[in-house]
């Protein structure tokens, strides 16, 4: 394995320098740095919006959910996912129509203009900045626990952990989301024949998709329903994940402007339409992989599981190649991320354009540093807490889309303030200080009805003053 693994390795930080060489431009203006020139076609459209949304959190994460809480993982991820298509074309053709024809650099600036008030840039940026950290620093630790494992005489964690953002780094910083977009490119790919090929090794190991349900059956019939052997799925966290994850697109940066710098509607369309496709395509085998880690592996920490699943007990060629593709999803999710933290702070920032965009590429250098302790200090539950990141962004979407819909919303400047009230609930519910469940209902779902709630209030007494 280890001579495959110099191998790959070689080409995969290669493709990098090629990538860093041929976007690096001397002139780092905002659009050709921080939007890639504005027009991205619909291939490098879908993977980039594939890599960005599937990555360490799919492939090391999906598994254990899967083995831990069983099949209803599929209706926590998978259904979600193809609601989130529909959003895609229907909120983001409106998205795009009400950003035509100005300069858009992030949400945080485009709330700010929408609502003429300093303070909603401030809280899409605060609400991004709070809950997307957490998110990239499971990318980090997720592939820097499973090199440990896969290495057991190899350095610890934080080495592995520093390395990953070193690298994310040096070429975003040079490149600019042009160079991340080509480096989604190449990770979606990996990702996706990597995957099916261990999937579909594992599914024979268990005999076939009937026998591996039928051993499930006899060994845990609990993990091939809902809720589940923890009775994790019920109906609130499955409903309230899914309005989460339907809100990415809109309240996460880094997937709101690969809407924007899509080059026409109808790249967007077949976009939408192939990460839809693309979703089904990298879950199912995340499916085996866990059904394989609940037969096999069923009381092994999660660094073991996938350490034995994923290396230890796939051929050595095949096991390097896992390696290198997690390593490569880990940088292509996070540095998009970070990136894109970037580049909301350059739509905060008002001077000389040139001066602005060196004044955000420090922020990305403070991003990336703030998302390396978080890694080195938070749990290995990979996949609770990406849906943590997604619920908390989830509380900027009534915001958000008042601001697109409502042509009004200057008049609505309450609904800002609303919004950093529920974000400060949050945090405390995430921290323990408050419980999780209040009346029976879960805090971050009763946040979000309430700042629905809130929003379609506020536009009614406005449509009523005039």
């Amino acid at each position: 394995m280890t001579k495959t693994l110099f191998f790959a390795g070689a080409i995969y930080i290669g493709l990098l320098v090629v990538f860093t060489l041929v976007t690096k431009s001397k002139e780092k203006d905002s659009k050709t740095y921080f939007l890639a020139g504005a027009n991205l076609g619909s291939f490098l459209g879908l993977f980039t919006f594939a890599a960005t949304l599937f990555s360490t959190f799919t492939l090391l994460g999906m598994p254990d959910f899967f083995r831990t809480h069983g099949v209803g993982a599929w209706i926590f991820l998978a259904v979600s996912d193809m609601v989130m298509v529909f959003g895609i074309l229907a909120v983001g053709y409106y998205l795009r129509r009400k950003t035509k024809g100005q300069e858009y650099l992030g949400m945080s600036g485009f709330m700010e203009r929408c609502y003429e008030s300093r303070l909603a840039g401030i809280v899409a940026f605060v609400g991004a900045f709070i809950f997307l950290i957490p998110y990239v620093a499971i990318q980090i630790r997720g592939v820097a626990i499973f090199l440990v494992e896969a290495f057991e005489n190899g350095p610890p964690l934080w080495v592995y952990a520093l390395a990953i953002v070193v690298i994310m780094l040096i070429y975003s910083e040079i490149g600019g989301l042009k160079a991340i977009i080509y480096s989604d490119t190449l990770q979606g790919i990996l990702l996706l024949i990597v995957i099916w090929i261990i999937g579909i090794r594992c599914l024979n190991e268990m005999g076939g998709l009937a026998g591996t349900f039928q051993k499930i059956g006899a060994q845990n019939e609990a993990l091939l329903s809902v809720p589940g052997p923890k009775g994790l799925f019920n109906f609130q966290f499955l409903f309230s994940s899914m309005v989460a994850i339907c809100m990415i697109p809109f309240t996460q940066p880094q997937v709101s402007t690969r809407l924007i710098i899509m080059k026409s509607e109808k790249s967007l369309f077949r976009t939408a339409i192939g990460l839809g496709t693309f979703a089904i395509l990298v879950i199912l085998p995340t499916v085996f992989l866990g059904m394989y880690g609940a037969l096999n592996y069923p009381e092994a920490s999660t660094s073991e599981f996938l350490g034995r699943t994923l290396v230890h007990d796939q051929p050595g060629f095949l096991g390097a190649f896992v390696l290198i593709g997690l390593v490569a999803a880990a940088i292509s999710t996070a540095d998009s991320q970070i990136f894109a933290l970037g580049g909301e702070t350059r739509s905060l920032l008002q001077g000389e354009d040139r001066s602005m965009v060196n004044r955000a590429r420090i922020s990305i250098l403070v991003f990336a540093a703030l998302a390396l302790i978080f890694a080195l200090l938070s749990s290995d539950e990979l996949v609770l807490l990406a849906r943590s990141s997604f619920a908390g962004t989830a509380l900027l979407a009534p915001m958000i889309f008042t601001g697109i819909f409502y042509d009004r919303s200057r008049f609505l400047v309450s609904i800002p303030w609303v919004t950093l009230g529920a974000i400060f609930v949050m945090i405390l519910s995430q921290l323990d200080f408050i419980g999780s469940v209040v009346g029976g209902v879960r805090v971050d779902l009763l946040l979000l009805i309430i700042l629905s709630l809130y929003a379609l209030l506020q536009i009614g007494i406005d449509k009523q003053r005039t």
